[in-house]
């Protein structure tokens, strides 16, 4: 089994969430050998969306992410931030 791709992964459950899909923006770095964070930027009117009641759809993504990164002996963290309209 080959490594998993978390930037298109975290993008693939992001994008059918939210009403602006051309505005994710997914970014994955390596912080060391075995952790990963992904950054994941939406346009401002999906934050809620993405966040969900008491956190329960974020929550939800990063369950599946941190699920998939187990798998490979892996530490994901995942943050979200949205960007401004202009």
């Amino acid at each position: 089994m080959g490594k998993i791709n978390y930037e298109q992964l975290v993008s693939e459950l992001i994008k059918p969430l939210v009403t602006h899909p051309e505005d994710v923006v997914v970014k994955e770095q390596l912080r060391s050998a075995n952790q990963v964070h992904v950054e994941v930027t939406v346009h401002s009117d999906d934050v809620g969306r993405i966040i969900g009641k008491k956190g329960r759809v974020i929550n939800a993504v990063r369950t599946i992410a941190h699920a998939a990164a187990t798998r490979d002996k892996m530490q994901l963290e995942i943050s979200l931030t949205s960007e401004n309209e202009e």
